[in-house]
Order: C-alpha cells, then structure tokens, then sequence
C-alpha cells in the first residue's frame, strides 16, 4: 500500500478527528498540526509488525447545510 487516505472532520468545539479509509484507525487532535502528529502516531502503531504506507494524506471533509 503506497498511500493511507483519512478522512478529517472539524468538530463543533475546533477539533479535529481523522479516520482511515479501509483500516481501524482514528485520532483526534486539537489543532492541525497536533492532528498530523497523532496521524503519523497512530500509523507507526498500528502498522507496528508491516511495512507502513508510504505516504499518508488527510482529507478534510466540510458538511455544510444550507436552509
């Protein structure tokens, strides 16, 4: 696997939360940057005993209703 996609949702509160398409992986963070940290955190984890994808790369999602 060359790239990991996940999904970003901003939360109400500012925060974050990041989903992996296709694994069980999540993270939550506070700010961007944090959120990049605990991706790669949670990654290196996950993929503890395989190779890890190469590249990893977060998709902020906006839901936006309009009435």
């Amino acid at each position: 696997m060359n790239e990991l996609v996940f999904e970003v949702l901003q939360e109400a509160d500012g925060g974050y939360v990041a989903e992996a398409l296709g694994e069980s992986i999540v993270t939550e963070a506070d700010t961007w940057d944090e959120l990049r940290a605990n991706v790669r955190e949670a990654v290196t984890a996950f993929y503890f005993d395989r190779p890890a994808p190469d590249r990893l790369r977060l998709r902020l999602v906006r839901d936006e209703v309009l009435v």
